[in-house]
């Protein structure tokens, strides 16, 4: 059994949207985050979606999953105080619809639409290979670390740099061991879920994917977006 988690509880500050949170802006007639489902509503090993969403949106992300015939998404839940907490919500609601041992999850960014099935693909496979996925790309330039003081203490190694996107994507008994165990012990605002699973000893294996796997944060990443999503439609008219 392989689910995803769809993480919409973002409010969208960043994107400076006055009316609604990012996650429902339209792009090409379609809120981003139908987008977004639509690659795992696709994807025939997807066996069902859980979308994390804003309390006050669950009935409009519920008539979203009737208008657009998203059949997989089998429950739309709250989101929780963090982004941690949000995500435990869905995997919670995911354990009590799929039980069966080796259920694997795919959390994914409501705000990442460009993630593509062979993506998906990898990410199923390398967790039934490795035990996990973090779907991740290539940095194009060097990166620094600084220190408190604002100055660079580290240069690392560009050839063995990755940026880390989503999916993120562990067998569901896993990571939800991990996160309640964080929990219990009062961590409950760690960014994402390989940073959560690193942080207590767990092994990580890299899913490499492409640099157009972006997150809509801000209104560049919004337009960014729409010249990609452009780019694909062309493509596929070319190929005609």
């Amino acid at each position: 059994m392989n689910i995803a988690v769809i993480f919409a509880g973002g409010s969208g500050h960043r994107m400076c949207t006055k009316d609604k949170p990012k996650q429902f802006l339209m792009i090409h007639g379609k809120p981003i985050i139908v987008h977004t489902i639509e690659n795992f509503e696709r994807h025939p090993q997807i066996n069902g979606i859980i979308v994390v969403c804003i309390e006050k949106y669950i009935p409009y992300m519920e008539e979203l999953k009737y208008r657009y015939r998203l059949e997989k998404i089998k429950s739309i839940v709250p989101g929780g105080k963090t982004g941690q907490l949000s995500i435990y919500n869905g995997l919670t609601a995911a354990e009590k619809l799929y039980k069966e041992s080796g259920t694997i999850v795919l959390i994914h960014d409501g705000v990442r639409p460009l993630i593509t099935e062979e993506e998906i693909s990898a990410n199923i496979a390398s967790v039934k290979e490795n035990g996990s996925a973090v779907t991740c790309s290539r940095t194009k330039e060097t990166f620094v670390v600084i220190d408190k003081k604002g100055n660079v203490s580290e240069v690392p190694d560009r050839s063995s740099s990755f940026v880390a996107k989503a999916p993120q994507s562990f067998y569901l008994s896993d990571i939800l061991a991990i996160q309640r165990k964080a929990i219990s012990e009062g961590k409950t605002d760690i960014i994402d879920s390989c940073t959560l699973m690193r942080n207590y000893g767990y092994t990580l294996s890299v899913v490499e994917g492409s640099y157009e796997n972006i997150k809509i944060t801000t209104p560049e990443d919004f337009y960014m977006f729409r010249a990609l999503y452009d780019a694909r439609e062309n493509r596929q008219l070319n190929e005609i």
